[in-house]
């Protein structure tokens, strides 16, 4: 790369015929321009060829044709940095891992312009972010509920949003949530043998397979569905039983909006908390004690918590592997369904 911010490019014997197709393959790797971005680049007449712009992506090339690649500095995005406290659990050049509170939305969006990770990261990080598509933005690569606290990972640079992406797509992320739900959802349950999609593994696991979309009158809402619809797999399996409530491991094979949540609705175990799809089940005073009982029926949030994230560094392939302890009010309400059934 020249000091100018130049990338130069020479069409060998092996690559593709096609511009933006040959581009892709020749571009070195640590330059980390995506081929969506590439495509940008031409059509914004940031490659040419003798000093004149090439503006069709699927020009024809030829071996020895040399191309220059203006990477003009990544832009500043419109959204504000705003200064608000964040647990850090992790941080290098290329990426940050966050232990995130219940009730920040991590990106923003028309009903929520201020006070997301986003923008706390883009206050944290500073000239430490060396652009995304660009722009000089954190990367997201992929999200918890509002209300849903725990760990996520963002990437710092392209190299980084492009290796967590494609980790992220080929399912190999660790992410395990700890949930309080209603019931006890025991593989040894007749009733769960009967719902379609549901499925048993050994070591007690429950494992549930279902397609999801939205919901055909809810737009807020995700449904599960069988004809369409994005796959979807959940696992889950019990960690500490309180006779009428349970706190259960799950981990996701896919990463769908709402996943856990709506598959442990689906088969029976809706998360306490969770108004939109917990349903009207309550613990009941007499078996946990009205103060138990009233934390768990009045807990203000689903009783969900991202609690290990474990990926490749996508820069150092050195396997990362991180854990978040219950947050405070959580860990209240396990310990108090705990002391009440004597767990």
């Amino acid at each position: 790369m020249h000091d100018d911010g130049t990338l130069i490019v020479t069409i060998g014997a092996d690559a593709p015929n096609r511009l933006d197709k040959a581009l892709a393959a020749l571009v070195p790797e640590q330059a980390a321009l995506s081929r969506s971005r590439l495509m940008r680049m031409i059509a914004e007449g940031a490659v040419s060829r003798d000093g004149k712009a090439v503006l069709d992506a699927k020009a024809k090339v030829a071996e020895g044709q040399v191309y220059s690649l203006r990477l003009d500095p990544a832009a500043e995005v419109e959204t504000r940095a705003e200064d608000i406290p964040l647990s850090v659990v992790w941080e290098d050049g290329d990426l940050i891992v966050i232990d995130k509170p219940s009730g920040m939305v991590v990106h923003p969006a028309p009903g929520t312009p201020s006070g997301t990770l986003v923008n706390a990261l883009l206050a944290h990080c500073g000239d430490t972010l060396s652009g995304i598509g660009g722009e000089r933005r954190p990367g997201i690569v992929h999200r918890i509920d509002k209300d849903t606290t725990g760990l996520l990972v963002v990437a710092k640079s392209d190299r980084a949003h492009h290796g967590l992406a494609a980790q992220f797509e080929a399912h190999t992320v660790n992410r395990r949530y700890l949930a309080v739900v209603h019931g006890r959802p025991d593989a040894g349950d007749p009733r769960l043998r009967g719902i379609r999609g549901v499925s048993f593994e050994a070591g007690g696991i429950v494992r549930i397979a279902t397609g999801l979309a939205r919901h055909k009158t809810d737009r807020q809402r995700q449904a599960v569905v069988w004809e369409q619809g994005r796959h979807a797999v959940t696992r889950a399996h019990v960690v500490q039983d309180f006779g009428g409530a349970t706190l259960v491991e799950c981990w996701l094979e896919t990463g769908r909006t709402h996943q856990i949540r709506v598959h442990m609705a689906y088969v029976g175990h809706g998360l306490l908390g969770d108004q939109t799809y917990g349903g009207k089940r309550k613990l009941a005073p007499k078996r946990f004690g009205p103060e138990a009982a009233e934390l768990g029926n009045g807990f203000a949030r689903q009783a969900l918590h991202a609690a290990t994230l474990g990926f490749d560094h996508p820069v150092t392939g050195k396997r990362l592997e991180f854990n978040a302890a219950l947050p405070a009010d959580m860990a209240e309400l396990v310990a108090r369904l705990a002391d009440a059934s004597g767990a």
